[in-house]
């Protein structure tokens, strides 16, 4: 990672929209690998409009919350896991974005804490994709069709739109200026060749904001 107060060599981060970040990250996905890229903004359209609508809600039983180092190694902010119900958050790597935000000028949009406080909203859709009825109706918003019969129609999954979710739900109840997918690309942008700004392909996927399983 780049020290804290360098200057950066990725100039010009801010200037994409959250909608296109989006987009970029869903055909970096090997799932999505040649896609129609007006398809894929307008996959990335819906799950942030879907998450941003999402009411805050606690989960039933609220998870527990586990800090600890490493993520930087491993690519993560944070992951939820299911069993049991568990929300990992790396310390080094919020500090990593939080300074990144400093370096950047980004803290209007970045108040500081609140990189600690969208990893928790964001694990918090995870959790509720995973266990409610918001995965069916995130599935209906997007419309992917998987197969049709007559007047059956199969949606299917579409592989990233729910960290998309994630990003545009946390940005809302957190009152951000921007989508938290900003500075997952700012840290991969951070750890690159200095003229490779594009995202991260799928086996470097995990410096976008979270994982989950």
């Amino acid at each position: 990672m780049t020290r804290p107060g360098a200057t950066f060599a990725h100039t010009g981060l801010a200037a994409v929209d959250d909608i296109e970040y989006g987009a970029r990250f869903l055909g970096s996905l090997s799932l999505h690998e040649g896609s129609d890229p007006a398809r894929l903004r307008q996959w990335a359209t819906a799950a942030a409009e879907f998450g941003a609508a999402l009411a805050p809600a606690p989960a039933p039983a609220p998870p527990r919350i586990v800090e600890r180092g490493g993520g930087l190694e491993r690519g993560l902010l944070a992951r939820y896991t299911s069993r049991p119900p568990t929300v990992e958050l790396y310390t080094d790597s919020i500090d990593a974005a939080e300074r990144l935000v400093a370096a950047h000028g980004w803290r209007a949009w970045f108040p500081a804490g609140s990189v600690r406080a969208a990893a928790l909203a964001h694990e918090a859709v995870h959790e509720r994709l995973h266990h409610g009825p918001e995965r069916t109706a995130l599935k209906q918003a997007l419309g992917h069709t998987a197969l049709r019969l007559g007047r059956l129609r199969v949606l299917a999954h579409v592989a990233g739109a729910d960290e998309l979710a994630a990003h545009a739900y946390a940005r809302a109840v957190c009152g951000l200026g921007r989508s938290p997918l900003l500075l997952s690309v700012a840290l991969a942008a951070s750890a690159a060749p200095p003229k490779d700004t594009r995202l991260p392909h799928r086996q470097e996927r995990s410096r976008s904001w979270a994982s989950s399983s």
